[in-house]
């Protein structure tokens, strides 16, 4: 296992850490965890040398924490750095703060949570949780010993980004990368910004939630098969490009599986920073092209086109739409339509008023587009 030393906390962390969001299951209710499995394949990992923990108030239907308190026990917990996350939109008064946290150190069965991130920041809840007094009650917790680094994890774009670093002496972040969603939320340039600050660098969706492991395309498989290293796997190339930046200190991988486990420690064996070749990066890129031309809409995500006068979350509508063709998985990306976009803002809303395209700078046909989202995903 490789360790890197996390920005200015000085820890030692493995580069590869175990994310408690994606556990074996029972059934298909994502609150069945298969305990006795869950529990193996968390102290498999530790044992092969993981030893950053991820977990968080709602995964698993909020039934993650007290697993990983559980697979914790019998002397795991000195073995490992342990992360969780304040849930941001559950958060009305100040009080609220500690009665999360403090539930968590129970449910983790644990005095001190080593790295306590603020979950998911968006304008929304970044706004919610200053004036709430956020920066008062993570001092509080850390003087009193309940946290002992703190950082946040980013859901928005790269200026609130920025401007959320800039606001308080965080010790770490975490955020979406890999090779296709570099300029997306934080991209590159929000990793380099908190770098260059001294911030830990935790990456979250290397594989990009298994869309670029997954139902691959055979032009893009005929790419890996043919490069000169025709037995690594996709997930092995995807994460290989992550670790392959000294920047990063940690990737998270959801394992439910013993072949995945074992799949990725391989991966951050064998990843030391600027390891990979030119040629190496270059079948990267080539891959990335690829599902790149399979964009559907040319949306940059600008959002000149909101607020939409009927409510339908146009750049939002468009980025499933997009990512349902290029992954080539509509019948998943259709599930994310329905489940992370409310019916008000669904495409079906919309009346072809033509308000939307007056102000949209790359001229894209968004009327005719929304009706293809609705043939689609509605």
């Amino acid at each position: 296992m490789q360790f890197r030393t996390f920005g200015k906390t000085e820890e030692s962390v493995s580069l590869l850490g175990f994310g408690c969001m994606r556990l074996p299951l029972v059934g298909k209710d994502t609150k069945d965890i298969d305990e006795k499995e869950a529990i193996r394949l968390i102290r498999d990992g530790i044992d092969s040398g993981v030893n950053y923990i991820d977990t968080a108030w709602g995964y698993h239907g909020e039934m993650s924490e007290p697993l990983v308190g559980k697979a914790l026990q019998d002397g795991y917990r000195e073995k490992v750095h342990l992360a969780t996350k304040l849930p941001s939109w559950l958060i009305q008064t100040r009080e609220d703060m500690d009665t999360y946290l403090n539930a968590q150190l129970e449910k983790l069965q644990t005095d001190q949570i080593d790295f306590y991130l603020v979950h998911t920041l968006n304008s929304k809840y970044w706004e919610n949780l200053t004036q709430l007094g956020l920066f008062e009650f993570l001092e509080t917790a850390k003087s009193d010993g309940r946290i002992k680094h703190i950082g946040f994890s980013f859901h928005d774009k790269l200026p609130l980004f920025k401007e959320i670093v800039d606001a308080y002496d965080w010790s770490f972040c975490q955020i979406q990368l890999n090779y296709m969603d570099t300029e997306y939320q934080a991209g590159l340039e929000g990793m380099h910004y908190a770098s260059d600050k001294g911030l830990g660098i935790v990456v979250m969706e290397p594989l990009r939630g298994g869309n670029i492991v997954r139902n691959i395309p055979q032009d893009i498989m005929d790419v890996w098969v043919g490069s000169k290293w025709p037995d690594r796997k996709p997930a092995d190339w995807a994460l290989r490009y992550v670790m392959n930046m000294p920047e990063v200190h940690v990737v998270l991988s959801g394992m439910g599986e013993q072949f995945e486990l074992d799949e990725n420690i391989s991966s951050a064996k064998n990843s030391t920073p600027n390891h990979l070749s030119s040629e190496e990066l270059d079948t990267i890129k080539t891959v990335s092209d690829i599902y790149r031309s399979r964009i559907q809409v040319d949306c940059t995500q600008c959002a000149y086109c909101m607020p939409c006068p009927f409510g339908v979350e146009i750049p939002r509508v468009f980025g499933m739409f997009n990512g349902a063709y290029i992954f080539n998985d509509i019948e998943t990306h259709k599930n994310y339509y329905h489940m992370f976009i409310k019916p008000e803002g669904h495409a079906s809303n919309c009346t072809a008023c033509g308000a939307c395209e007056t102000a949209c700078p790359q001229h894209i046909p968004i009327v005719e587009t929304m009706k293809r989202v609705v043939s689609d995903f509605e």
